[in-house]
């Protein structure tokens, strides 16, 4: 889920088995034959269904979804090749009707269990897999990719987006956490504000969006939120998903600076405080899996305050060979770097020969 505080899902239209029957006999007769079947779980954003045994169907559940189908099927193809685990694999785009009011796509059905649901066999190897991923997208020829906006409810922009809710929601929820330690977290990110050019970001890394295969991440799903920008937000799976060690490879993996961590624990507890905030007395556990994440972004907030966060990009990052920038991590983490160049074109060739 990507939205805003305002995390109703606005739906106006009933999507289930039947409707996707009816878009496909109608639009894409040549598939009238296959199966039907809800994926489980099912998103908040879009509605997906199985389309036999290699395909899906993925429709938006509201409007403010609604321009994800064009971006996707727009850069997906872009992307593709230059990443290192496989990515949706967009085929077709439907269009408005039966009583349905919006562009749909079908897609290259993609195996696995979202992360959310089931048992990771090592979450560092996980996380260091992720952040192979991310620095691979990253590397990615921005040129004319979406820049952050409405379309993407902002992500890889500035998080100042979110201070007024954000705010709103350090008072509502006062008395049951640290607001001082919140707004200090809250303020230490829109400090850190990013100078550099622009990369491509995901937009959404949450466990829902990360599929896993016999306890090993196997696949990144929904671009709807991608764009290009400040890399911070991608970087909020360390609070919700990852804790301890994983989250310290994941942080060491990563091409990240002390400021871009600042955004990100920033991004992480923005999400968390409206999600608290709006569940409380409503959904407790949702209440309380937020909850959780405020915990650890306060906690390591508070046990890295004996060191100076430098918040100046600028001072951290020097330039590689390639003319890339990336942190000041030392010796071992920057061979890293090089190596992963090397296995984002290669663990792409790889996957493709295996699909062909």
């Amino acid at each position: 889920m990507i939205s805003a505080s305002s995390d109703e899902p606005a739906q106006s239209v009933d999507i289930d088995s039947a409707l996707v029957a009816r878009l496909i006999v109608s639009q894409f007769p040549q598939w009238a034959d296959r199966p039907i079947t809800p994926a489980e779980p099912n998103g908040w954003d879009n509605r997906t269904f199985r389309l036999g045994a290699d395909m899906s169907v993925r429709l938006p559940s509201a409007a403010r979804y609604a321009a994800q189908v064009d971006q996707e099927h727009r850069w997906l193809p872009v992307l593709a090749p230059s990443l290192p685990l496989p990515i949706p694999v967009p085929l077709a785009v439907g269009v408005p009707a039966d009583g349905y009011p919006w562009d749909w796509s079908v897609y290259r059905w993609l195996d696995g269990t979202p992360a959310s649901t089931t048992d990771v066999d090592d979450l560092t190897e996980l996380a260091m897999t992720l952040a192979d991923f991310l620095t691979c997208l990253q590397r990615i020829d921005p040129t004319g990719g979406p820049p952050p906006g409405p379309h993407n409810f902002f992500r890889g922009g500035p998080v100042e987006t979110y201070d007024a809710e954000t705010r709103d929601a350090i008072a509502e929820v006062r008395d049951q956490i640290s607001a001082e330690t919140a707004t200090a977290v809250w303020e230490n990110a829109l400090a850190a504000t990013w100078r550099r050019k622009s990369v491509w970001v995901h937009g959404d890394v949450a466990a829902s969006n990360l599929l896993v295969r016999n306890g090993r991440l196997s696949a990144v799903i929904d671009f709807g939120s991608s764009g290009v920008g400040d890399p911070a937000c991608d970087l909020t799976i360390a609070w919700t998903l990852l804790s301890g060690a994983s989250r310290e490879a994941f942080r060491g993996a990563l091409p990240v600076d002390d400021a871009t961590w600042a955004r990100g624990r920033g991004w992480a507890l923005w999400k968390a405080l409206i999600t608290f905030a709006g569940n409380l007395g409503t959904n407790p556990a949702e209440a309380a899996a937020a909850r959780r994440v405020i915990n650890d972004v306060l906690a390591e907030h508070e046990q890295s305050s004996d060191r100076p966060l430098n918040l100046d990009a600028r001072d951290l990052w020097r330039t590689d060979p390639e003319g890339r920038g990336h942190s000041d991590l030392g010796p071992k983490t920057l061979r890293r770097q090089h190596q992963r160049t090397d296995s984002c074109a290669g663990g792409s060739r790889q996957r493709m020969s295996s699909e062909s």
